[in-house]
């Protein structure tokens, strides 16, 4: 199991369609991807379980990652997500 925290930058946070982009990338993936917020722990390829999270620009959110490609599950999740979600 790998972990990092990660600072969202896009404007919009986790709302529609970064969610969107956050879980499907995250399904490519074999290992499990999930996220830490405050005291919320959610699936990153669930997008009900994004979306309710309430995760906005400028939060911080921990990235879990557990499985046989963990470590390109993470880095690839933190570079999306420090990319600005497509935004």
């Amino acid at each position: 199991m790998v972990e990092q925290k990660v600072k969202l930058v896009n404007p919009t946070g986790l709302n529609l369609h970064p969610a969107g982009l956050l879980c499907r990338e995250a399904m490519a993936f074999r290992s499990s991807v999930h996220f830490r917020f405050g005291a919320i722990e959610g699936n990153a390829k669930s997008v009900l379980s994004v979306l309710g999270a309430d995760v906005r620009s400028g939060d911080e959110i921990t990235l879990i990652c557990d499985g046989e490609d963990e470590q390109e599950a993470l880095q690839h999740m933190v570079k999306l997500i420090e990319g600005g979600l497509g935004e």
